[in-house]
């Protein structure tokens, strides 16, 4: 019996023993493709050379140095690269070990900034349902999904939550998506209104839903409209690409692609590829100026904060997606998973919709196209396409609870960058067995 307390207690999970590019090997020999980087995580697959060689090359310099004491070389260059390429108007970041940790600091940022401001009142979170956001108490309070936070619900911080932008299900017979996006976008004003602008502090979204729904990406004009409504009340717009960023969606931040730039931004997954944990909260000069000219110390930290081997790996990953041609690789294989997806099932009578960008791609599983419907939760069909998946050699991320975190099911894809098209066929096909075998049973 394992001493390992396992996320399932009663799980028989095989032994993953070495890394191959864009498959993980266990200890009986048998090869996985990694069609979902884990969680969106190992964006180069699982041997890259370049990344083990900058955490050699550190671990022989210095492992770890605590930031109240001193900064690292690697944790400087990184964030220098970082708000080198970020959004407009964001100029600084805070290097943290994990995308809760990220999202527990942006509220604490945002909360000690409207302090410092001398706006006290400031305290309230707004967000969205069927999103999330991290499974730290504060971040569960920001996320969305029902299921993840029922049990936990007396000790979470009070949040209110909208209609996620899901044209799939809430676009209305004869709506435009603009009208559609420009309608659940309001009512981010209306909450606002229903709580007093003067006690909101924050918003709180991914550009693309990742888990929870299934890479879902926003109508265009979405968040322009979120954006305009966040300044003409003063709140802070807090975008979290833990999932959906660094190169995951097609450009280096999500946003890019929705024209906006937001307060804070939290990143982490694709950051350190898998080698090392870490993420990174990075936020505005005026955000910074206001905690530097004012207490001048942000009242928040953890052991591991800019970690030097974490920023070294994570360092050596940024680099690559920047100046190695990625991102432009992520666009095209993920217009080639697209065609693959839509020529395998867009006539499948059990998959009611494809979506995503760029690597970034999700199946919603219905039981009947026409309605929309879903299969009964006590099947469990995510569980049985996962468990289906791993016996074909496919590893891929099947979640349920779609609609409203108890009814629905949906399969998420985020394979590494590194994927060929011959693998990508190998994804498509793999997946269509698992699926035949799961509805089957």
């Amino acid at each position: 019996m394992s001493s390992v307390f396992h996320r399932a207690s009663r799980a028989n999970l095989p032994t993953a023993v070495r890394g191959d590019g864009c498959y993980i090997i266990d200890d009986t020999g048998k090869r996985y493709l990694d069609a979902c980087g884990g969680a969106a995580v190992s964006c180069l697959g699982h041997s890259n050379e370049k990344v083990r060689a900058a955490m050699h090359a550190q671990l022989d310099q210095i492992a770890y140095a605590h930031t109240g004491f001193f900064t690292s070389e690697p944790t400087e260059a990184l964030a220098a690269l970082l708000v080198r390429h970020a959004p407009a108007a964001i100029n600084h970041a805070y290097i943290v070990s994990s995308g809760s940790e990220a999202i527990e600091a942006a509220i604490k940022l945002a909360r000690q900034y409207f302090l410092e401001k001398g706006e006290g009142q400031r305290h309230r979170i707004i967000a969205r349902r069927q999103s999330y956001h991290g499974n730290t108490l504060g971040a569960l309070a920001a996320g969305g999904n029902a299921w993840r936070r029922k049990q936990f619900d007396p000790l979470l911080i009070e949040a209110s939550h909208i209609a996620p932008c899901y044209a799939y299900r809430g676009q209305e017979p004869g709506e435009t998506a603009e009208a559609y996006g420009q309608r659940v976008a309001d009512e981010l004003q209306a909450e606002i209104d229903r709580l007093g602008a003067e006690s909101v502090m924050a918003f709180i979204a991914e550009p693309v839903v990742g888990a929870t729904l299934g890479a879902v990406p926003p109508v265009e004009g979405y968040f322009k409209r979120i954006r305009e409504i966040c300044d003409a009340n003063g709140i802070l717009l807090i975008l979290d690409e833990v999932m959906c960023g660094m190169g995951r969606t097609g450009s280096l931040f999500a946003c890019e692609q929705d024209g906006i730039s937001p307060d804070i931004v939290t990143i982490a997954k694709g950051l350190g590829a898998g080698y090392q944990p870490i993420g990174a909260m990075l936020c505005t000069p005026e955000i910074f100026d206001t905690i530097a000219d004012g207490s001048g110390f942000f009242q928040h930290g953890h052991t591991y904060l800019g970690h030097p081997m974490a920023t070294a790996a994570a360092l050596a990953v940024v680099t690559q997606l920047t100046e190695d041609g990625l991102i432009p690789r992520v666009q095209q294989l993920g217009e080639a998973l697209s065609a693959g997806l839509e020529t395998a099932f867009s006539d499948h009578p059990h998959v009611g919709d494809i979506r995503g960008r760029g690597l970034f791609r999700g199946l919603e599983i219905v039981a009947d196209r026409d309605s929309k419907a879903p299969f009964d939760p006590a099947r469990s069909i995510h569980k049985k396409i996962k468990a289906a998946a791993m016996e074909a050699g496919l590893m891929c991320y099947p979640m349920g609870g779609t609609i409203d975190g108890q009814r629905g099911d949906h399969v998420l894809l985020a394979p590494p960058f590194i994927i060929s098209e011959d693998q990508l066929d190998e994804v498509v096909e793999k997946l269509g067995r698992a699926l035949d075998t799961a509805l089957t049973q």
